[in-house]
């Protein structure tokens, strides 16, 4: 069995001297667009109860291209500009249906720069990306090749804070199942074991920002002591960048590792439904559970058990997997978190907290399965 879905493709790439100079142009010129749709959006709400859509942002568009003081955006593909008031439109659209907050104003220092071009504003021939405004294709670093026959639907270009440049290219492919199988796995995830299965393994915490923490406090360090606006801070500033950029590289290619393993390996896979953005409230864990990052490890077993034809089944956050006995189902008034084991007072079974809580998880799961309750398979 297989599924059509839309996949895109990340590569880095090292644009010309004019290139960079027309991309960070774009940059500019997307984050302005956005802003001031944004103002208006909001000035007419609260002076006027009056809700601005997509197609009135648009003409404004056109109107601030005719003025001599925003002149400036025709010099510039007019693919992004219109791309990011669609995406400001679906922003409110989340907004007003509560799944996210108010669209923020872009900053040119802490937002991410980029700008989305789709088939009208580019040109691809023989493997070879060429973006609107521009003479020559992008010296694209292809890390990894695009699925044979791909046309690229939209391309996203990008450069993080570190300096470097990338290009996301979205296209549709055809994705085979695994083979079914009939294994199950429960995982509960922690600080001292990243992840702890139900079968026993434990998973150590590699604690990529740990590792880096000195690094970072050097940079930083020697960040603060530049002077604001000089070159120096904005050198000092990339320094920052780039430790931190490596940090999240290590922490992807893991998490993309473990994933895929998982997937591979299991047909059903049962994991808690933790509020990340509740616990992170607690100062003392704050650094580490960021480090860990949860939330997108359960980001990406969701789209690749999708992918391959898995189910992934959600238990309550306030399930007690740890203070339960697996053996005999025994529930314990309290258990301090720093007990790692115990002793069931029904059974007189030993546990380690973490794989009890796993296998607890899995059983669980197992149970929503057969009720057809709490389940959220993730299947095309």
């Amino acid at each position: 069995m297989s599924g059509v879905v839309k996949r895109a493709y990340r590569y880095r790439f090292h644009p010309t001297d004019e290139q960079a100079v027309e991309l960070s142009r774009t940059f500019g010129c997307v984050r302005l667009v956005y802003n001031r749709a944004l103002e208006a959006r909001t000035t007419a709400w609260r002076q006027e109860q009056r809700r601005v859509g997509y197609g009135d942002t648009s003409a404004l568009l056109t109107t601030w291209k005719r003025t001599d003081e925003l002149a400036f955006l025709n010099e510039v593909s007019s693919v992004p500009l219109q791309q990011c008031l669609r995406h400001q439109q679906k922003a409110f659209t989340n907004f007003f249906d509560n799944r996210a907050a108010y669209p923020r104003f872009k900053s040119r220092k802490r937002s991410r720069a980029s700008a989305e071009y789709t088939r009208s504003g580019f040109r691809w021939r023989d493997d070879h990306l060429t973006l609107a405004k521009m003479d020559q294709p992008l010296a694209i670093v292809w890390s990894r090749p695009l699925p044979e026959g791909a046309e690229p639907s939209t391309v996203t270009v990008s450069r993080d804070p570190a300096g470097r440049w990338h290009v996301s290219i979205l296209v549709e492919t055809t994705i085979n199942h695994l083979t079914p199988l009939t294994t199950a796995i429960g995982i509960d995830a922690g600080l001292t074991s990243l992840l702890t299965l139900s079968t026993g393994e434990k998973i150590a915490n590699p604690r990529h920002e740990h590792r880096e923490r000195a690094a970072l406090t050097r940079a930083q360090r020697n960040l603060a002591r530049k002077t604001k606006g000089s070159n120096n801070r904005d050198k000092a500033r990339t320094k920052v960048a780039r430790v931190h950029a490596r940090i999240t590289d290590r922490r992807q290619d893991l998490l993309h590792k473990l994933t895929t393993r998982l997937v591979r390996e299991n047909q059903t896979i049962v994991i808690e439904n933790l509020a990340v953005h509740n616990m992170v409230r607690n100062h003392t864990l704050a650094r580490a559970i960021s480090d860990a990052s949860w939330s997108r490890f359960r980001s990406m077993l969701t789209y690749k058990a999708a992918w391959y034809g898995r189910t992934v089944i959600t238990v309550d956050r306030w399930y007690p997997s740890s203070k339960t006995c697996s053996s005999c189902g025994h529930l314990l008034d309290t258990l301090p978190p720093h007990l790692r084991e115990w002793t069931c007072p029904g059974c007189e079974d030993i546990h380690d907290r973490d794989v009890n809580a796993a296998r607890n998880i899995l059983a669980a799961g197992r149970a929503a399965a057969a009720c057809g309750d709490g389940i959220k398979p993730n299947r095309r």
